[in-house]
């Protein structure tokens, strides 16, 4: 299949962010400068490639460069994860690769969104599955958050070596098969198959059953369902999910859940 390769479009982008580049914080004089930012050879300089090729590149006459060029002219311009995908995009017809950059926190805004969802547990998980956001409705049903130390909140911690946890699923077997699929095509997604190695060695040597799921190398996606629970306190809920990728941030995912009929409501309400 041909590459959608748009050679002007990328050259005039390319233009546009080298002029909003300052020189001297780059290293380079700042005298007998025509225009603003930097000079075409001072940026094929920083990506490592010949001045004549970046200057073609940037008149639409240079070809497709391949994805390693085109990375290091983006680091060249500091360019950020947006700008990155667009001259991807640009250039290759395609998106980048993705870099994982985990996220230690989530914002006020996306904080009050769990927070506007009296009745619905939702929570905002990473690519290793530890939950960083959560609303009220989400402790009293799924777990007290804020009492757990911050290694305890991972999802596959909680599933596989809580007996507690376990104990209020209806189908134990089957939603960790499914949770240990998509949580290898979570991490893939994100980029993060690497950051993820400490803990799955870790639930490999602590449960035979997750050993077990990971080396069958299943892949799932978690996009809705519904999910049965045994609470201790008012019994069986069902919960309709929804799973949301947090913009600009590939690490997230936001997980909805719905209470599937007035009763699961006034169950959920009844433990607030």
């Amino acid at each position: 299949m041909q590459s959608v390769t748009q050679p002007k479009d990328l050259g005039q982008y390319l233009k546009s962010r080298r002029a909003q580049l300052d020189p001297l914080a780059l290293g380079f004089h700042t005298t007998r400068r025509r225009t603003p930012g930097l000079r075409r050879e001072e940026v094929a300089h920083l990506a490592c490639i010949s001045a004549t090729w970046y200057t073609w590149l940037e008149q639409g006459r240079g070809g497709t460069p391949s994805a390693e060029v085109l990375e290091r002219i983006c680091q060249a311009l500091r360019l950020s994860e947006r700008e990155r995908e667009h001259v991807f995009h640009l250039g290759l017809g395609r998106a980048p690769g993705v870099h994982y950059s985990p996220t230690g926190t989530v914002s006020e805004r996306l904080q009050k969104v769990l927070d506007h969802m009296p009745l619905s547990p939702a929570m905002i998980r990473n690519a290793t599955w530890d939950v960083v956001a959560w609303n009220k409705a989400a402790t009293v049903v799924m777990a007290d958050y804020p009492s757990l130390p911050p290694q305890q909140r991972n999802i596959l911690r909680r599933m596989f070596l809580n007996p507690h946890v376990r104990a209020m699923q209806t189908d134990w077997h089957g939603l960790t098969r499914f949770l240990v699929a998509a949580f290898r095509a979570d991490a893939t997604r994100a980029g993060a198959s690497a950051e993820i190695r400490p803990l799955v060695e870790e639930l490999s040597a602590a449960s035979p059953e997750f050993a077990r799921l990971w080396q069958s190398n299943d892949i799932e996606g978690m996009a809705e369902g519904t999910k049965i629970l045994l609470h201790g306190h008012v019994g069986r809920l069902s919960l309709e999910y929804s799973s949301f990728s947090v913009e600009g941030q590939p690490d997230l995912t936001m997980v909805v859940y719905n209470p599937s009929t007035e009763e699961d409501a006034e169950k959920i309400s009844s433990l607030l």
